[in-house]
């Protein structure tokens, strides 16, 4: 095991499933965290030694300057969806971003992949998009060679999407849905880990951009429809318009103040809601990656949301 591949955000929804994919395919890898501590079960990904855990801050130069010593390919997939404390959207999405493209070409990688999101644009009028699309120039600049990989929004065991929707479905008579008629293509997260590797794997996908979507488009009013039926609870699904989801995004991100509590919408958030999120028409896309067969929502999702139902496992399901 020779090849070492570093690994930022790899203890994320994505960067396990990265990490462990990585294992299986034969790499050392080390994977850079704020908190190793809190990642420590990815040391049972590999072989004994096959999965190195470093403390990482990458607001920080010289941290990131050593966490890819020796790196034949570096892997960017930090991202985070609200901004809390430090961890705001431009020194995570753009200035980190740019410290891990100048880190990966002064340790002489042969590779980067840095995962951004569809709809990046620096032009944006939201904060995270512009970060994003703000990354991914400064990666460019930085590491010309770059693999750019802009996924949809992901789905699987433990996803921020079907099962968040799911838990406020659980509690709440009335589902409230912002950008209820939004499209977009949700995309399985292990499919987005063999893009990952798929560009590991081939050069000849660097300096190339990638949009990744899955097999079908939905809108953001279909996912909760379907999220709701298969956690078998009678709900109001209430489309809410641009200016109350506004005022909802404030209120959440009040709520985001108190410790330990997660805003369940921000203002942000229900600026992106106001943009499709699917692949561009003439975009380079999974099939593009060599990836044609892609899991369906109506494949994984269901057991997924075992746990949301009234009685788990055990639920049977009402026929009227």
């Amino acid at each position: 095991m020779d090849k070492l591949a570093v690994v930022f955000g790899g203890s994320g929804f994505l960067g396990r499933q990265v990490v462990r994919a990585l294992c299986r395919d034969g790499w050392r890898v080390r994977v850079a965290v704020r908190r190793p501590h809190q990642a420590i079960e990815l040391r049972v990904e590999g072989d004994v030694g096959q999965v190195q855990l470093v403390q990482t801050n990458i607001r920080s130069q010289l941290s990131v300057a050593q966490a890819v010593e020796g790196a034949q390919i570096v892997i960017n997939l930090v991202g985070v969806l609200v901004e809390t404390g430090r961890q705001k959207f431009s020194s995570l999405h753009a200035i980190g971003a740019e410290s891990i493209a100048k880190a990966a070409a002064a340790a002489g990688a042969n590779q980067m992949i840095h995962v951004s999101a569809i709809g990046a644009d620096e032009q944006s009028q939201s904060s995270y998009a512009r970060s994003k699309g703000k990354g991914e120039r400064l990666v460019r600049e930085a590491f010309p060679r770059a693999t750019i990989l802009r996924p949809s929004v992901l789905f699987g065991p433990g996803d921020g999407l079907f099962e968040r929707f799911a838990g406020l479905a659980r509690m709440a008579p009335i589902v409230p849905v912002p950008g209820a008629d939004t499209k977009m293509q949700p995309v399985y997260v292990g499919d987005v880990t063999k893009a990952v590797m798929a560009a590991v794997d081939n050069t000849d996908t660097t300096a190339k951009t990638y949009e990744l979507g899955g097999p079908e488009i939905l809108t953001l009013g279909q996912i909760v429809a379907f999220t709701v039926e298969q956690i078998d609870r009678r709900r109001v699904i209430l489309p809410v318009p641009d200016f109350f989801a506004r005022i909802l995004g404030f209120i959440g991100e009040m709520l985001g103040m108190v410790p330990f509590v997660k805003p369940f919408l921000t203002r942000d958030q229900v600026i992106l809601l106001g943009a499709d999120n699917v692949v561009a028409d003439d975009a380079l896309g999974l099939s593009d990656l060599g990836l044609t067969s892609l899991e369906t929502v109506q494949a994984i999702v269901p057991s997924t949301l075992v746990r949301f139902r009234r009685y788990g496992q055990f639920h049977e399901k009402r026929t009227a």
